[in-house]
């Protein structure tokens, strides 16, 4: 049923306004929590290589485990932020209900599966001298497990009720803390605490995460009633409900990591100069995939309360500001990346070579960036109008039917390197960025039911 015509796609001032003013700080907290991963990485760096290389597989296989989740309980977006739109205040405790007994239910078997660290990394052949550090790493950060997904699960339910304030000070006041412990307990207080060296940053992090989850739920129980007398613990329909709309969200995480986890495996065959300067250029790019990542939380949001108000050509003008946001910022930065590679390269290294590939991967990146900035936003906008199984099927089309198989041949067949793995990467993103933007136009101009999970 088609309701609303292309014409009214065109945002408004006003929605280019609203779209920022929640895309903004939404940017500041992602860019707190890369912050956290990145001042653990400067503070192990002082330890010794093998201990920076603990903490990098660590993380590795802690995201790896945890990407499903994370990805599942973005799931609270639309079912809040419709909720909202409607003015249907009562469903809202629900959820965030449903949504932390899901987070239970996922946290338990990744905490678990994080304990047998020193037997996986072994079968996947890592350095015999880091496996134990890692291993170490990784159980320490199982109990964190449950916190880090109930932080999840708090946040969405707060930027959906546009209540930011409290996530971007608990973010502020956890980098502080995350920095202060990292170092105390890394490097160790004389005749007080022991240095742990790898192991205390994971101490941290997990010290943190639960940091995260209590300062929220402390912001959340203040205006909702979360848990009130009288409320059954257990609803298995909302629950299943919760997760079949998440799952393939899920799982499009999980097959993502595990693309770009694929292509670095591919750079690593080529040589470790290649190696590295594959890491400075998506470094980069994620650096800047931020901002567009917080666009597409903020578009989620937006698209969900106009649904929720029953207003479709709200929700369409809400996309149409977002994708305007997200792409106009990438484009910026992609127009940066063009310009000043070098420079952009040697603020990573001073080695030459991996100087002179980074230089020519950069570029690269920068048409890279665009396309992901594209598909991200799209995805939220989406995810706000509970579409989640067509970016699902959307991704695995493009990244692994053929931005894979294009990186392979271009890499290896053709003999373009590390250049060709990256233009792979960049036809894989633009058929998924192209598809889920028409996938938008779509969706947004028929009326769109508001999800429920009762």
């Amino acid at each position: 049923m088609t309701g609303v015509p292309l014409s009214a796609a065109r945002p408004r001032l006003a929605d280019l306004r609203e779209m920022l003013r929640l895309a903004v700080p939404v940017v500041v907290v992602q860019v707190g929590l890369v912050a956290m991963g990145t001042v653990d990485t400067m503070v192990v760096g002082r330890v010794s290589a093998d201990a920076l290389a603990a903490v990098a597989l660590g993380n590795l296989y802690f995201f790896s485990l945890c990407a499903f989740g994370m990805g599942a309980l973005l799931a609270i977006d639309p079912v809040v932020a419709q909720a909202v739109g409607a003015g249907d205040e009562a469903a809202v405790p629900a959820a965030v209900r449903t949504g932390l007994l899901l987070s239970v239910a996922l946290a338990v078997p990744t905490a678990l599966l994080l304990l047998p660290g020193e037997w996986v990394l072994g079968l996947l052949r890592q350095p015999a001298e880091v496996i134990p550090i890692a291993a170490a790493y990784a159980r320490v950060c199982a109990p964190g497990v449950p916190a880090f997904f109930a932080f999840f699960v708090l946040r969405q339910t707060l930027q959906a009720r546009g209540r930011l304030r409290p996530v971007v000070v608990a973010i502020l006041v956890t980098n502080l803390v995350n920095f202060l412990l990292d170092w105390v307990l890394v490097f160790g207080v004389p005749k007080a605490v022991p240095p742990l060296g790898a192991v205390g940053s994971a101490w941290a992090s997990t010290a943190c995460r639960f940091l995260l989850a209590a300062w929220l739920a402390v912001a959340l129980v203040r205006e909702v009633p979360v848990w009130p007398r009288g409320v059954a613990p257990l609803a298995w329909r909302p629950l299943l409900a919760l997760l079949r709309l998440g799952a393939p969200i899920g799982v499009q995480f999980q097959l993502e990591f595990a693309a770009f986890g694929v292509i670095a495996l591919f750079m690593g065959l080529l040589g470790t100069v290649e190696m590295a300067a594959h890491q400075v250029a998506l470094n980069l790019a994620s650096l800047t995939f931020m901002v567009p990542l917080g666009v597409s939380a903020a578009a989620a949001v937006k698209v969900g309360q106009a649904i929720g108000a029953g207003d479709q050509a709200r929700a369409l003008r809400a996309g149409a500001a977002a994708l305007a946001c997200g792409g106009g910022f990438m484009v910026a930065s992609a127009l940066a990346m063009l310009s000043f590679p070098r420079g952009l390269a040697a603020a990573y290294t001073d080695s030459p070579e991996v100087v002179a590939l980074a230089a020519v991967l950069i570029p690269i990146a920068g048409f890279f960036q665009v396309f992901d900035g594209v598909q991200v936003v799209s995805t939220g906008v989406l995810r706000g109008a509970a579409d989640t199984h067509a970016p699902m099927v959307i991704n695995i089309l493009g990244f692994w039917l053929l931005g894979i198989p294009t990186s392979l041949l271009l890499g290896f067949r053709l003999g373009w390197g590390p250049a060709g793995l990256w233009w792979g990467l960049v036809v894989g993103l633009a058929a998924v960025a192209l598809l889920l933007l028409a996938r938008v136009g779509w969706r947004l101009r028929r009326q769109v039911a508001r999800i429920q999970l009762q």
